[in-house]
């Protein structure tokens, strides 16, 4: 039988101006509360006390790992309203009024982020950002600049692991090294008569070669987001980690922020994939040879510890002759993703133009 479904209530933050009582949200310009109504700016005090690991198997020992089968709602107090709050996010708007509201989170039902990148770039910037990515679409149609309709841009905080860990790697290779030997060979000349001539041929020697690697791994990003965009959200990558600071609420105010959708223990499985790599990558290098085969690899890890970040971006789409094409601006640093339709015939023409410069070029060098 399918499990009962049922609404669960959810306390929520909403900060308010001092000054008129108006809505207050995060200003990613003053790096403060700025007031919807009078503009009253209240400073936020930034702190650095939770940029400290957490370790990975404890809290996943604490933390079972189950479907979120509860609806939550939140009550506005502006309105009267009642919201269902989207299972993965956060922070949210109400339905009715439009206020911002950010759940408050039990720390002993999900991991709450400890540290955050608040936004830099402004909804403004954001949508300059856009304008001048689209200018640089040069195989796009002409006539987009002016026949897009840009949808709702939309700021959001995605969740993010950071792993670390040490690790101690036992490898077995097998590793070539080239050598160069002359050889004769018969060959027929212009003329039909056969010659013998000499020529240097590379072969390669093999053996076995056993070792250890070890390497330390310090915050393996991993996305923790549901959005299908999740390859766009990797263009716009890398955010800048030393612009972390402890997690508030207020920086929230104004945003979505989503709650994490891979969980925990998948996030470190996606974590030990990468390091994988990275070590297989460190092998290759150390053994000293012109081929390396990796026949066995055996990887023991320790100190393994984790954060939880929430990171910014902007999010939006554009509609052009009755088709979405989706893109993500970093919220850090302003770096833009996205999808563009191309126009075939720029294409072709440009690739003709090509061949035609090429041809020109040949001809000349013929008739030297």
């Amino acid at each position: 039988m399918p499990h009962e479904l049922h609404a669960e209530e959810k306390q929520t933050t909403i900060f308010q101006c001092a000054s008129c009582g108006g809505s207050a949200l995060f200003d990613p310009e003053s790096q403060q509360l700025k007031c919807q109504f009078c503009e009253s700016l209240t400073p936020i005090e930034r702190t650095d006390e939770q940029h400290i690991e957490y370790p990975l198997w404890e809290t996943l020992a604490t933390y079972e790992r189950g479907e979120r089968e509860t609806t939550r709602i939140f009550h506005c107090d502006n309105c009267g309203a009642e919201t269902v709050l989207d299972p993965y996010n956060i922070a949210d708007f109400c339905s009715f009024c439009g206020s911002s509201h950010i759940e408050e989170q039990n720390v002993e039902e999900v991991i709450t982020p400890s540290l955050v990148v608040p936004f830099q770039v402004t909804h403004q910037q954001a949508i300059q950002k856009f304008r001048e990515w689209m200018k640089k679409r040069y195989f796009a149609p002409s006539k987009l600049m002016q026949l897009h309709q840009m949808d709702k841009l939309t700021g959001i905080y995605i969740p993010y692991w950071t792993f670390d860990a040490d690790t101690f790697s036992k490898y077995t290779v097998n590793v070539g090294t080239h050598y160069y030997v002359t050889e004769t060979y018969t060959y027929t000349d212009g003329d039909g008569k056969t010659q013998v001539g000499t020529r240097t041929v590379q072969k390669t020697r093999w053996h076995i070669e056993s070792g250890t690697y070890t390497e330390w791994f310090d915050d393996i990003l991993v996305q923790a987001t549901h959005q299908t965009a999740k390859a766009l959200i990797r263009k716009v990558e890398p955010f800048h980690l030393g612009g972390l600071t402890d997690y508030k609420d207020e920086y929230i105010s104004g945003f979505l922020a989503e709650r994490y959708a891979v969980g925990l223990d998948d996030g470190w499985s996606i974590a030990t994939q990468a390091m994988d790599r990275a070590i297989r990558s460190g092998i290759e290098y150390q053994v000293n040879g012109d081929i390396v085969q990796i026949m066995k690899l055996k990887t023991e890890y320790s100190d393994e510890t984790f954060k939880h970040l929430l990171l910014p971006i902007w999010l939006s789409s554009f509609r052009f002759k009755d088709k979405t094409y989706q893109f993500i601006i970093n919220g850090q640093t302003g770096k833009v993703s996205g999808q563009a339709p191309i126009s075939w015939v720029k294409v072709l023409l440009t690739t003709l133009g090509i061949a035609f410069v090429a041809f020109l070029f040949y001809m000349y060098m013929e008739m030297q």
